[in-house]
């Protein structure tokens, strides 16, 4: 007989995460057309740049977080799938998993650039932890959930 986890909670949580991730790299998109916060942040960091050089830091700021936003998502969708195929191997992963975006996420969030100040606006350094809560969630369900034959 085979085994395979309840999946029922991890995956809600999994798939909440995915939204999350998501959401949070699309809020980059939204902040550069809407209230300029990371161009903001920037600028006051760096009061020597052009406008066009702040342009050319938000737009790698954007190329990076998008990148790190989809393999978030390729991570999420990952995990969801061995889960759900029952995998030996999705505890495991999922807990890694979880590690490397927490890191990823504190990263942005409190990494000083060379201004002293962080790199990312609070405001969207914390938008790239709270996927973070989901994997948490995650990974405590499959942690504490029962094995089923």
């Amino acid at each position: 007989m085979t085994q395979r986890l309840q999946a029922r909670g991890p995956l809600a949580a999994m798939y909440a995460g995915l939204v999350l991730t998501v959401l949070a790299t699309i809020a980059v998109y939204l902040d550069r057309g809407t209230t300029h916060l990371l161009a903001d942040q920037i600028r006051t960091g760096y009061p020597a740049y052009s406008p066009a050089r702040v342009d050319s830091a938000v737009t790698t700021y954007l190329v990076v977080l998008s990148a790190i936003g989809a393999l978030g998502v390729l991570g999420w969708l990952t995990a969801a799938w061995a889960v759900k195929a029952g995998k030996k191997w999705a505890r495991p992963a999922a807990s890694v998993l979880l590690v490397l975006g927490t890191s990823v996420g504190l990263a942005g969030l409190l990494t000083k650039d060379t201004s002293g100040a962080t790199g990312l606006p609070p405001e969207l350094g914390w938008a790239g932890t709270i996927p973070c809560l989901a994997g948490v969630l995650a990974v405590a369900l499959l942690r504490t959930g029962r094995r089923t034959t």
